[in-house]
């Protein structure tokens, strides 16, 4: 606007003196309406003005699953437009929609330096421990998640787990090896518990793990400790397994969850990686020509057929895959060996075979029998146990 239009204009206002605001616009050659918009003082557009926003209808969702404790942005983000509204636009305009609202302060990382490896050389594996969430009934699920990151192509695999045991491990890295089509050179780990023995203050190599080791053709590397950077590129993968708390009160059972994993492992293989610019699942096309293949499938099969060692508890039950599975009652407290095969479960307490079980996805496995000498021992009435029984297991299937 002209300045000296302006000061003209406030000098007739301040005189009551109405202009000719044709005539001023004939000499200033602008239109009489903006001329008399000014006389009345329209200071002009704001500054500031406030666009509405797509995501401005889901910002208390937002809100709501930024509070939940270990989220990020990013996971967020990724439950909106895989549950919510698929149009919410970039990843970029949300999160600074984010900012901008005041929903989630910002945190400045820190640097480290990168590691590089070839094709086929390396992978890195870890834990993401301790991860509760709330299913839509109020439920807790505790479990862990077994990450397992290709060097070369950041190809991950995301694994459910409800223990953290030796043979988890090991188990894992089987379906990660079957997974990827083959066996890098080189696993680097760090000092979990479920891999190194300690003794006299020093820790060692498992002799379980470094026999699995040989016998799948791969060396183990440990980090060096208090230096989580030098296996990155899997602490990079972990955040991505964060992804799966924003579905806290949306999910009823622990298939569920792990269904969803899945979803959250295919989704993380298939978007582009922002060090190589290219997806996980096209760059792995090139890595498994280098990996090395599995041995034989005596020596896989003598691992995945093996047993485990597992403690009764005082419900005269023993977990496997995250399912219980009665035993005789006095074996409560006891240490008891599993063995699988196919569909069946068997239990064992030294050489004796005490229980077997037809794996199932039910969450209790009881054997009537089972069920009614634990009965045995809280009622006096023992006319009642077989009814008692029956009626109890009866509903226990139909809660179940």
């Amino acid at each position: 606007m002209n300045t000296v239009l302006l000061t003209q204009l406030k000098i007739l206002k301040m005189s009551d003196i109405k202009p000719n605001f044709s005539e001023l616009a004939r000499l200033y050659e602008m239109d009489r309406r903006t001329i008399k918009k000014y006389y009345e003082e329209y200071e002009g557009k704001p500054k500031n003005r406030y666009k509405t926003s797509k995501l401005d209808k889901y910002k208390e969702l937002i809100g709501i699953k930024l509070a939940i404790k270990g989220v990020n942005v990013r996971s967020v983000y990724e439950y909106l437009i895989s549950e919510i509204d698929s149009d919410i636009g970039t990843y970029s305009n949300f999160n600074k929609y984010v900012k901008k609202e005041g929903l989630k302060p910002s945190k400045t990382p820190k640097g480290f330096p990168r590691y590089e490896t070839s094709p086929g050389i390396q992978a890195q594996v870890d834990w993401k421990e301790d991860i509760s969430i709330k299913n839509k009934f109020g439920k807790i699920f505790t479990f862990h998640v077994f990450s397992y990151k290709l060097g070369y192509s950041r190809y991950p695999v995301f694994i459910y787990k409800s223990s953290r045991t030796r043979e988890d491990v090991i188990d894992c890295l089987i379906a990660s090896f079957k997974n990827t089509g083959g066996v890098p050179k080189e696993i680097l780990f760090d000092n979990m518990s479920s891999l190194v023995t300690f003794k006299d203050g020093h820790a060692t190599i498992s002799p379980k793990i470094q026999a699995f080791a040989k016998d799948f053709n791969f060396k183990i590397k440990r980090c060096k400790p208090y230096h989580p950077f030098t296996k990155g590129k899997v602490e990079a993968a972990n955040k991505f397994i964060a992804w799966i708390l924003p579905y806290e009160g949306e999910f009823e059972t622990e298939k569920d969850l792990i269904e969803i994993l899945s979803g959250i492992n295919k989704k993380v293989c298939t978007r582009i990686c922002y060090e190589t610019g290219l997806t996980p699942v096209l760059l792995l096309q090139k890595e498994a020509e280098y990996l090395q293949p599995l041995p034989d499938i005596n020596i896989v099969e003598s691992y995945t057929a093996k047993t485990r060692r597992t403690t009764v508890t005082k419900d005269s039950m023993i977990t496997y895959l995250g399912c219980k599975y009665s035993v005789p009652h006095q074996y409560i407290g006891k240490t008891v060996c599993l063995s699988v095969t196919k569909d069946m479960l068997y239990i064992y307490y030294s050489t004796d075979l005490i229980s077997m079980h037809s794996i199932s996805n039910r969450r209790l496995n009881y054997k009537e029998e089972h069920y009614k000498q634990l009965l045995k021992y809280s009622i006096k009435n023992e006319d009642s146990i077989d009814e008692l029984a029956e009626t109890n297991l009866r509903q226990m299937d139909e809660f179940l």
